[in-house]
């Protein structure tokens, strides 16, 4: 496996064209990505597409040579995971079951001792083995958004796409979600995108990072560089100021 690189892309809802002849530039293997930018700015929709959930008008979507494109509705599924930001789940069943399912979705309903163990490590790497027998009726927003990246991470994927896994979390758990994402990733060599709305979560944790903005990208590169270019005030239509934190990592100010 190398890189994931999209070219070309354009997505319309009806008249409304979201996104506008969307490419990036290989995407690399344990690395974690973060997908930047304002509200209606086409991250949800770019997720989509590569997850092949949505069909785009023109483009493609390649890991390395090969033309997501052409592989059949399993086999995507097989080499892109995709987290969503809503977590939907039989209320009658329990964590461990909805991790199950994810581990068990493209292998055969039949449970192996090796799938027991790979869910009871999933949860432990989540930091949510606690909640194994809790029912997901149970489970406040946050717990709830845990058990979704689980569901992600119990997967054998070669790219991990993340939709605002932090977005019900207090501080405490969206740092621990992003190391979590973050060394998972590095630890596979596998390709983890991450779709954030706060900048100071992606200047930390993020390896690499993607301007969006009216449907099309407007920078990407190291943080340091995204973070301090011009697009970055226009796109959010803010005074943007970067310091270095007492451990180094950048810090963005808005005004």
């Amino acid at each position: 496996m190398t890189g994931l690189r999209a070219e070309g892309l354009q997505f319309s809802y009806g008249k409304r064209l979201i996104l506008r002849d969307m490419g990036f530039a290989p995407l690399q293997p344990g690395k974690l990505t973060a997908l930047i930018g304002p509200n209606a700015s086409g991250k949800s929709t770019l997720f989509r597409v590569i997850a092949d959930l949505l069909r785009p008008s023109a483009g493609a979507v390649h890991l390395g040579d090969l033309d997501l494109r052409t592989l059949s509705s399993r086999k995507r599924l097989q080499q892109v995971c995709f987290m969503p930001q809503i977590f939907t789940a039989n209320a009658a069943l329990t964590v461990f079951d909805v991790v199950m399912m994810a581990q068990k979705q493209l292998k055969g309903w039949r449970v192996s001792g090796e799938d027991i163990d790979a869910v009871a490590r999933a949860l432990d790497t989540g930091g949510i083995g606690h909640l194994a027998e809790a029912y997901v009726s149970e489970l406040s927003g946050g717990q709830s958004q845990m058990v979704s990246v689980v569901q992600a991470l119990v997967r054998n994927s070669d790219v991990y796409l993340f939709d605002e896994p932090t977005s019900a979390l207090d501080l405490r758990h969206q740092l621990d979600v992003l190391g979590r994402i973050k060394d998972a990733m590095a630890e596979r060599g596998t390709i983890g995108v991450v779709a954030l709305h706060d900048l100071n979560l992606a200047a930390r944790f993020a390896d690499h990072l993607i301007l969006l903005g009216g449907g099309r990208i407007l920078a990407e590169g190291p943080p340091d560089e995204v973070l301090r270019s011009a697009a970055i005030s226009e796109t959010y239509g803010v005074d943007i100021e970067i310091t270095r934190g007492p451990r180094e990592d950048l810090l963005v100010h808005a005004y």
